[in-house]
């Protein structure tokens, strides 16, 4: 579903977006009409924890708000996406895994507007990227579409005509904790679980054995990564089955960065959840596979600051 901006202006706005992963720090600046003007990136270092992260995103938007400023006008708002759940009212991070120390209570949002003296606004990576696919993506024009990302672990959100569902607190879709086999969805699914499988019945070093390696090999061949992906691919057919038991999607976007090999595993993964699915249910569900990958988080975040604002309306 297109956007369409809801008063004219002679200016083009401009927007400071921010990605903050567990690994990477995406950024740059995005016009009003949701181009990308330029990006940028840095190493997050999750390891220093919250406060050396906000110093980090505080120190790009004085980078670019003071040179943009001198080429081409001010920045109109400052959008972030970032690792952790989100207080999307408050602008700040509730909780946040032990990759990022010290992460929760991490207050972006009124550091920025008394910094700056313009809004920010602050959203849930997954969100974002569920998001960017809803409104520009794989899903454009979906009711409702269940977003996955599937890396280290696996995050999950659902966008409704548009507009993410966040819960009672704001912790709706917290897909990668479900139980499972007396674990949990995200041990037994995510990426990361292929080279502790593989290394493991190899009987040899974990670092040999990397997630692109695994799936070279298994294009070759080699059956004890075919049968680590299959694991993988039964696992991640029967916890998206099971969410859509309860949510009924429209279309279900998989992102994250093992979807890269979406060659290899888009028929793999779409008749793992035909398997666990009523047939009446399967026909009407799409699986599909994110479009803007590494532009997702960016666009995301200026998406969800236009929507707080009022500053479109649907065409």
């Amino acid at each position: 579903m297109a956007l369409q901006k809801a008063d004219k202006e002679t200016a083009v706005e401009k927007y400071i977006s921010i990605d903050i992963g567990g690994t990477a720090i995406k950024y740059g600046i995005i016009n009003e009409n949701g181009r990308i003007l330029e990006r940028r990136e840095m190493r997050t270092e999750a390891e220093k924890g919250g406060p050396a992260i906000l110093e980090k995103a505080v120190g790009i938007v004085n980078e670019l708000k003071g040179r943009d400023a001198q080429e081409a006008g001010e920045i109109s708002g400052i959008c972030i996406s970032t690792a952790g759940m989100v207080d999307t009212e408050k602008g700040e991070i509730f909780y946040a895994a032990p990759l990022i120390p010290n992460y929760a209570g991490t207050k972006f949002k009124a550091v920025m507007e008394k910094k700056f003296g313009i809004p920010c606004e602050v959203e849930n990576d997954v969100n974002c990227a569920g998001l960017a696919e809803s409104m520009s993506g794989s899903a454009r024009n979906s009711s409702s579409t269940l977003m996955l990302t599937i890396g280290t672990g696996i995050g999950g959100c659902i966008v409704l005509d548009n507009k993410v569902f966040h819960g009672f607190s704001n912790s709706a879709c917290e897909v990668g904790y479900m139980h499972m086999f007396d674990s949990d969805f995200q041990t037994l699914g995510a990426a990361s679980i292929l080279s502790n499988k593989v290394a493991e019945r190899k009987g040899e070093p974990l670092q040999k054995w990397s997630g692109y390696h695994i799936f070279e090999e298994a294009k070759a061949g080699d059956e004890t990564c075919i049968q680590a992906i299959a694991e993988m691919v039964d696992i991640l057919g029967r916890g998206i089955a099971n969410i859509c038991y309860v949510l009924n999607p429209q279309t279900v976007v998989l992102g994250g960065g093992i979807m890269a090999q979406e060659e290899y595993l888009k028929g793999k993964i779409q008749g793992a959840v035909a398997g666990y699915l009523v047939p009446s249910i399967a026909r009407c569900t799409t699986i599909t596979f994110a479009k803007h990958r590494n532009d997702a988080g960016m666009l995301g975040a200026f998406y969800h600051f236009m929507e707080k604002h009022g500053k479109y309306r649907r065409r």
